[in-house]
């Protein structure tokens, strides 16, 4: 027995080594989240491995084992009839509520596009199935939940192109009679990667004169909105937290710019930005300013990072970096000054915390009226943790809030 009783320590102290992750106090359900990272750890070792041994990409594997453990096909109930169908060719999921309400009466709508760092996720995931089947009964609407095309087989501007069409599609009038979908009460959303495609289309859509329905809206979860400058409070602040790590979000955006992943190093540094990268980059630079655009609060004792040389060329490798269909928050003041009024969730734990903080003040610049929702004991992707065995009361809140201002203001 003695050996056994030894390798179960062992195996014990070797585990809690791997999970445990020191983390502020503030953070919601601290331990739960530890373990939490630790299975997302595992997985992209998985995904690491693969692509070492030349089996398959690291984004496939892990796009794998979510289809294996996440998917649901669409299940109606009684209160919400759910359907498969595609949208410029994309696959889609569209939730409608089945209230009768007081006549043939014209239901809300909300686009919805998923996170996933345009490169993973689904909106058939069991975590955004139940998030939008929540939002139909709640609202008693219509929620069309988009699949774009993912990297790295797609790269910018497919991915932007693909919410834009289909948004486009949804916001026919046929289409909106087929549905029941009031014109003049649809909104576009989404998470992480998603709130991206969702502020860009936003923008596109405003701006577009051959588009006669409008959305009403935009409500925006955590959004990525600029890859100028990945050291802002929030990226020092959060650059080890889980679940989207500091050189993980430049990954992303890499892999959805098309870049060379070996360029990593130089924009965690923001050698992309650096005084001596030219005009454009300049301009750039001075819209995503967070010692002008971030609340004092948020400042802490952070310093900018603006180096005075930087890597030759690399604005010119990544045109896509200057790019306002890829990076919302680079927008014009006329631009921002058409776009529906905004809500923006932000959470303290987060390295695009700052993303949203800087959104929200330039389009209150603009004249937008803004909400902003903040939660101090948030992190990445803690909406999509609002159900089952891996529920976080954040989660929970954030949820249950978003969907009251849509409930609100849609």
């Amino acid at each position: 027995m003695r050996p056994i009783v030894v390798a179960t320590v062992i195996l014990t102290v070797v585990a809690a080594y791997y999970v445990y992750r020191p983390l502020p106090n503030t953070l919601s359900d601290r331990w739960k989240f530890m373990f939490l990272d630790a299975i997302f750890r595992g997985f992209t070792r998985l995904g690491n491995l693969a692509y070492e041994l030349g089996l398959s990409q690291d984004v496939f594997i892990l796009n794998h084992l979510m289809s294996r453990f996440g998917m649901l096909n669409p299940q109606s109930s009684e209160s919400v009839r759910v359907t498969d169908t595609t949208f410029a060719g994309l696959p889609a999921r569209v939730f409608e509520s089945t209230s009768k309400g007081e006549g043939h009466h014209l239901k809300r709508g909300v686009v919805y596009f998923h996170g996933g760092g345009w490169t993973l996720g689904s909106g058939k995931m069991q975590p955004y199935d139940l998030q939008c089947r929540m939002m139909a009964e709640k609202l008693d609407a219509v929620i069309v939940s988009v699949d774009y095309r993912l990297a790295p087989e797609a790269r910018f501007p497919t991915q932007f192109n693909d919410a834009l069409q289909a948004s486009k599609q949804i916001l026919k009038m046929e289409v909106l009679a087929q549905y029941m979908i009031d014109p003049y009460r649809v909104a576009v959303s989404g998470d992480s990667a998603g709130g991206n495609l969702a502020a860009a289309v936003a923008q596109q859509m405003a701006m577009d004169e051959t588009v006669p329905i409008k959305f009403k809206v935009q409500a925006l979860i955590y959004p990525a909105l600029q890859a100028l400058d990945f050291n802002t409070p929030s990226y020092q602040q959060n650059g080890n937290i889980p679940i989207l790590y500091r050189p993980h979000m430049a990954l992303f955006w890499l892999r959805y710019l098309n870049g060379d992943e070996r360029l990593i190093p130089s924009l965690l540094v923001n050698n992309h930005t650096s005084l001596d990268q030219g005009h454009a980059a300049a301009e750039a630079r001075a819209k995503v300013d967070w010692t002008h655009l971030l609340p004092t609060a948020f400042h802490k004792d952070y310093k900018l990072v603006a180096p005075a040389h930087g890597t030759p060329g690399l604005i010119e490798e990544l045109p896509g970096l200057l790019d306002v269909r890829a990076a919302p928050l680079l927008a014009e003041r006329e631009v921002l000054k058409a776009v529906p009024p905004a809500y923006i969730l932000t959470c303290e734990h987060d390295v695009l915390r700052d993303d949203g903080l800087m959104y929200w003040q330039r389009l209150e610049e603009a004249g937008v009226a803004v909400t902003h929702d903040y939660y101090e004991d948030g992190f990445h992707g803690c909406m999509f943790f609002a159900f089952g065995p891996t529920r976080f009361s954040v989660g929970v809140r954030s949820l249950q809030n978003y969907i009251q201002w849509l409930d609100k203001n849609l």
